[in-house]
């Protein structure tokens, strides 16, 4: 099994355990410092079942149908070139092998991702983003996944809706993680002036009020496409 984009492997490490003995994962990523962070992580889990390589889900260092599933969580529509990247998933996957994936639904769906961007774009500091093109929600249609696949001659193709929660002590909490893994978020942010910046804040406040608890923590709703199909 291949998984593509991997990050530090949380997801191909849960699907490690279901091929053990005698299945390999082949963690993958297209930065180097992330394959890195895998390997780190393998160690650290003892998870002995898996192999690392910097691999560019564009072109895949894998012979043709040498595969028997492919694995990508938040990747493919980040890809400026998705349609090209899943013909090559195609390509290395054996007959009958499998691909998941998962892609985040409509914005607003996902307010704990959107919401900041939603404020950024009210007060004028942003321009609204192009959905078409490679972000977080390019794969926000469920029939531009099936299009994609069937385009790269994927069958068996099944598409479902996942929610999700993602639960924080604090709204701060949440904030200080989503400047942590948004690099747009967090230039767009550097650039308001501090008055502007505690003017963000009370908007997603009170964007977010009516998912806070009594104790101040947060319970954030999301919601996930997740998508399989047979080569």
């Amino acid at each position: 099994m291949l998984e593509l984009a991997a990050g530090p492997g949380d997801t191909g490490f849960l699907a490690a355990e279901l091929i053990a003995p005698g299945g390999t994962l082949i963690s993958s990523d297209a930065v180097e410092e992330m394959v890195e962070q895998a390997r780190a992580r393998a160690a650290e889990l003892k998870i002995e079942n898996v192999e690392f390589r910097t691999i560019d889900a564009e072109w895949i260092d894998v012979g043709t149908a040498e595969l028997d599933a492919v694995l990508a969580r938040w990747g493919y529509m980040l890809l400026a070139d998705p349609a090209t990247a899943l013909g090559e998933t195609r390509r290395v996957l054996r007959p009958g092998g499998r691909v998941a994936l998962a892609a985040w639904t409509h914005p607003d769906e996902n307010p704990w991702a959107s919401a900041p961007t939603a404020e950024l774009i009210a007060m004028g500091a942003i321009e609204p983003p192009d959905l078409e093109q490679p972000n977080m929600f390019a794969f926000h249609d469920p029939e531009r996944i099936r299009e994609l696949l069937e385009t790269a001659g994927f069958t068996d193709i099944v598409i479902e809706q996942i929610p999700i929660v993602y639960a924080f002590d604090s709204l701060d909490d949440w904030w200080d993680t989503q400047l942590d893994i948004s690099t747009s978020l967090a230039r767009a942010v550097g650039a308001l002036t501090p008055a502007q910046r505690d003017d963000l804040r009370d908007a997603i406040d009170a964007r977010l009020a009516r998912y806070f608890a009594e104790d101040g923590s947060v319970a954030l709703p999301g919601r996930t496409h997740v998508a399989a199909a047979s080569a």
